[in-house]
């Protein structure tokens, strides 16, 4: 049987990837981060997660989780799942 289910509410700390902000969300995240740009990609960005290294470009954010995990998340996908805390 499928059972629908919906993401329990929880509070995540993010900073959005602006091209020429990696050192800051270095300190931040703790986490490893490589810049990989170049002249064909100058903005292009490695994180290292638990699941391995994935690559974020500028508008993507970057996502502390629960257990203090970092991934990278497209804006798109970032802006219909999280909300801003006021």
């Amino acid at each position: 049987m499928v059972n629908k289910y919906v993401k329990k509410p929880v509070q995540i700390e993010a900073i959005q990837y602006t091209g020429d902000n990696i050192q800051e969300i270095r300190d931040w995240s703790g986490g490893d981060l490589n810049n990989l740009g170049n002249e064909e990609y100058p903005t292009l960005m490695e994180v290292v997660t638990l699941e391995g290294s994935m690559l974020a470009v500028i508008g993507d954010y970057i996502i502390k989780g629960v257990e203090g995990e970092i991934y990278p998340c497209k804006q798109s996908i970032f802006e219909k799942t999280y909300n801003l805390v006021q």
